[in-house]
């Protein structure tokens, strides 16, 4: 099944972007880049060290993001699986395009205002992995239905109430919103339907309204209490003998131009998916099986290096981390200790703390050997530092980040910056 294309409108608004006027609003930006256009800044493709660029600034590297845009559509491919990458890690049309552009089937989404942003810059196939039982967004998303025919959307549904609340707010709709039943990954796990028993009985209350159409099954092996990879593949046999069972009770009869939906797959465990979606018996239907990690666009220097699938077969390749904060040195009290300049507002901190990596002084680099972070003020990073480390107030401090999915979200306006510090984009996001 082949990438969906972005419309012609969908283009103009892409490209509308380079449009954006420069300001206040985008930190670490040159101020005397005020009053430009994106694209004006983009063309003149200034150094991110010498052009004017204020601290701190968050970079993306070009390459690093063209190289895990690359690995993912191929580990895809090579394993038969779709691709709906998770889009709440970045928020940032241009990246959806480019992951569509990458063979991405479509876009996932968690909230109605993420869906609201996607189709706005023309993504035409998304998968909200969430329940939408919000009337004012189901109304919005029918009227997107008849406005569209090629506008394909699916998501949650996890309970009777659930389906009762979809239903009345959707009451008039002309077309049916596809739905596929959540299972839950175990007791005490986050969303989703506890039991196969009630996983039916989900189903049975799709089946009895004319709003809804089941159309498969998902869920998020992230969730598995406990995690290891026996408990994890336990968990998707689940999941792939609901769908045939669901199969052989005709539940999928009426399913849409995908076939029957079978979705699983965040950014640790999507080497388990792979595995396990090749035991899937033939169905009645073809089946779309739909796998949605998100973090790998960035990947990071922390969390996902350390849980990514890749370390567990390194045999497919490898997804290179493209961010890095850049902050400066702005106190030393003492040879042990050091202060720069970004902080809560600007750095990911709630799975790990940055990196420390590499500290550039008189347009000189070199590791940054035993400079740890040791906490986060809101705009102060603080720093241990070795005492004949050299670092000096005025140095540059480069970081890695852990977690993808907060560190998009301090940033509007991101540089996309070559290797040799040729500053060639700028990614705009909308959290």
């Amino acid at each position: 099944m082949a990438a969906d294309p972005v419309s012609a409108t969908a283009t103009e608004r892409l490209a509308a972007l380079a449009d954006e006027r420069v300001d206040h609003r985008f930190k670490g930006l040159p101020p005397d880049a005020d009053g430009l256009t994106v694209g004006e800044l983009a063309a003149q493709r200034r150094n991110l060290f010498s052009g004017g660029f204020t601290t701190p600034v968050l970079a993306l590297s070009a390459e690093r993001l063209e190289h895990n845009l690359r690995l993912m559509e191929t580990y895809a491919a090579r394993h038969g699986l779709l691709f709906a990458p998770h889009g709440k890690t970045s928020m940032a049309p241009q990246l959806f395009q480019r992951q569509i552009e990458h063979g991405a089937w479509g876009i996932t989404l968690a909230v109605p205002h993420q869906v609201r942003v996607a189709r706005a810059f023309g993504v035409r196939r998304v998968f909200l992995a969430n329940e939408l039982v919000d009337p004012a967004a189901l109304a919005w998303v029918s009227a997107e239905l008849a406005a569209d025919p090629a506008f394909r959307f699916v998501c949650y549904v996890d309970s009777v109430r659930g389906v009762a609340l979809m239903d009345a707010a959707l009451h008039g709709t002309t077309r049916p919103v596809d739905v596929v039943v959540e299972l839950a990954a175990g007791d005490g796990a986050r969303t989703g339907v506890r039991t196969e028993e009630e996983c039916a009985a989900v189903a049975d209350a799709v089946a009895a309204v004319d709003t809804l159409r089941l159309v498969g099954v998902a869920g998020y092996e992230g969730e598995v209490p406990d995690a290891d990879p026996q408990r994890v593949r336990a968990w998707l046999r689940r999941l792939t003998a609901l769908a045939a069972d669901f199969d052989k009770a005709g539940r999928f009869s009426s399913a849409g131009p995908d076939g029957i939906v079978v979705s699983a797959g965040g950014s640790a465990w999507f080497d388990a998916v792979a595995d396990v979606f090749t035991e899937l018996p033939e169905l009645s239907l073809p089946v779309c099986k739909l796998l949605r990690s998100g973090a790998y666009v960035s990947h990071d220097d922390g969390h996902y290096r350390e849980v990514t699938p890749f370390t567990r077969v390194p045999e497919e390749g490898t997804l290179h981390p493209a961010f890095r904060l850049w902050a400066q040195v702005v106190s030393r009290p003492s040879p042990e200790q050091a202060f720069a300049n970004a902080g809560k507002r600007d750095a990911a901190y709630d799975l790990d703390l940055p990196e420390v990596q590499v500290v550039r002084a008189d347009s000189a680099y070199r590791p940054a050997d035993g400079i740890t972070v040791t906490g986060l003020s809101d705009q102060h990073t603080w720093l241990r530092t070795p005492e004949d480390s050299g670092l000096e107030v005025g140095d540059w401090v480069g970081m890695g980040l852990s977690h993808p999915c907060t560190s998009f979200d301090k940033w509007q306006l991101i540089p996309v910056v070559e290797q040799d510090g040729t500053v060639v984009d700028y990614i705009r996001t909308y959290f």
